[in-house]
């Protein structure tokens, strides 16, 4: 599939919407790190910087939490690497809360 023609006003309008929406993934991060933001909050948010965070990025976002044990949860889940929040079944979100709120 071909890439469409865009003008450079819609260039600029699309990296300055990426821009803000990796800017509010980042806040929402530092609010988990902080404490601010619970994972279930995160989990069962309707905001679209939460659904659209991967889940390793939200593991790891979490205090205590780094890449090897995101990882090692993810997999243990059967979670792929690149999900999003969105794309979490009813069970992952469960074993999720379960596992990380100990």
């Amino acid at each position: 599939m071909a890439l469409p023609q865009l003008s450079e006003e819609q260039r600029a309008e699309n990296l300055k919407k990426a821009a803000e929406a990796r800017h509010a993934r980042a806040e929402l991060r530092e609010k988990i790190k902080n404490g601010e933001v619970s994972l279930e909050d995160v989990l069962n948010s309707e905001d679209a910087a939460a659904a659209r965070m991967p889940v390793r990025a939200l593991i790891e976002s979490l205090p205590g939490y780094g890449k090897a044990k995101a990882a090692k949860i993810m997999e243990e889940l059967d979670i792929s690497p690149k999900r999003r929040v969105q794309g979490l079944g009813a069970r992952q979100r469960e074993r999720l809360l379960e596992i990380l709120s100990k």
